[in-house]
């Protein structure tokens, strides 16, 4: 089976994970905790209250990979162990949130190491759930959204700069860095995002990463709509281009809430029922996972099949060491087979090798989204 195994092992290495980390925005009452609770099936305070979630809560939840299941039949495991998706869902931020009202700068400095941003906006209607601006108007609410995490970057840059002044005279960091600085100041000020002057071609994200800002960070959009909505697709188009070219995703939470108390067969048969191809929470994890540039590499064997994150454009070495660090510092070769030819030879190793559909590659390539990887390496005892 393929699964990384050792030629000889040492003692003293780490094992190394990645996993990516999606923090969840919003305005009080549009559905976050709702849409939270159905990602992690955890019931956490669901209140219709500003401030009723007041630490951050972190869920892990599995990226949905049809692949998986198929593999653990042909290799006879029952394990099964998914790539994982972080949440973090935090308070609603209100108006103000950037100079704390409502513990806001709490808040945001909970999601700043997250990879993404998700921002929920709401899009429907309920006079039984009051709105913190009194209306339902998305663009409006993105705005306001939008400002307070423009207004905490410029706060963190503010903070930095005197630091980064003194720096720049004693000859500690480079002119350049400290124009990518004020450049970003700059964008900030103007009221937009460094994730969409960057798309605009104004702003290397890389000059200026170690600021860790809010905006830098890649935008996804759901919008919590009604079941109406849902099937609206005039209705979705207007509200995808209002945020474009940022990924928009179009949910109804309380619809996704229900989807996860079914048993799968149940939960696709509402789904179709809605004329819905696929959960809107599904839909969230695999749009992050690209929106980030990631892919997966699989191992399968007796013990289990699992899939393992990495970054698209990722070499055999750097994947092996997402295993263990021991696997890239002492890579020799990797045994490939593609998920496809996986299955057409119905797991069998013997038919995969006569079929000539066993690849053995070296430190250069490039792994593809899918490939059932053995990992040979050698490590001296240091």
């Amino acid at each position: 089976m393929l699964r990384a195994r050792p030629l000889l092992t040492s003692g003293g290495a780490k094992l190394s994970r990645m996993s990516l980390t999606i923090g969840i925005v919003g305005l009080p009452n549009v559905g976050k905790s709702t849409m939270f609770n159905a990602l992690t099936r955890n019931n956490v305070l669901a209140e219709n209250y500003p401030f009723a979630t007041i630490e951050p809560n972190t869920g892990v939840v599995p990226l949905p990979d049809k692949r998986l299941p198929v593999l653990a039949e042909l290799v006879h495991t029952e394990k099964i162990v998914p790539a994982t998706v972080t949440f973090v869902d935090i308070a609603g931020i209100v108006k103000g949130a950037s100079e704390g009202e409502g513990l806001g700068n709490k808040f945001l400095a909970n999601i700043r190491e997250a990879d993404a941003i998700c921002e929920v906006v709401r899009a429907f209607e309920d006079d039984d759930i009051v709105h913190v601006n009194g209306h339902v108007d998305p663009a409006d609410d993105i705005d306001t959204i939008n400002t307070e995490l423009i207004l905490a970057d410029l706060q963190t840059i503010d903070n930095a700069l005197p630091k980064l002044e003194k720096d720049l005279r004693g000859k500690k960091i480079e002119p350049s860095y400290m124009e990518a600085v004020q450049k970003a100041k700059e964008i900030l000020e103007s009221g937009r995002t460094i994730d969409q002057a960057a798309q605009a071609g104004e702003i290397d994200k890389n000059d200026i990463a170690d600021l860790h800002l809010l905006t830098a960070k890649p935008f996804i959009y759901v919008f919590n709509v009604d079941d109406a909505e849902l099937t609206n697709e005039e209705f979705k188009k207007k509200l995808a281009d209002s945020v474009a070219p940022a990924p928009a995703i179009f949910l109804n939470a309380q619809f996704e809430a229900e989807l996860t108390e079914l048993d799968e067969a149940d939960a696709r048969e509402m789904l179709e029922d809605a004329g819905l191809s696929e959960s809107g929470l599904d839909q969230l994890a695999r749009v992050g996972f690209d929106i980030l540039g990631l892919q997966t590499f699989l191992t399968a064997g007796e013990k289990e099949v699992r899939a393992w994150q990495i970054h698209k454009g990722w070499t055999a070495p750097q994947a092996a060491g997402v295993i263990h660090t021991d696997f890239e510092k002492g890579f020799i070769k990797a045994e490939v087979v593609s998920y496809d030819d996986f299955v057409a030879a119905d797991g069998s190793m013997a038919k995969i090798k006569e079929e000539g559909k066993l690849r053995l590659e070296g430190k250069d390539y490039v792994m593809q989204d899918g490939d059932i990887t053995e990992f040979k390496f050698n490590v001296s005892k240091g």
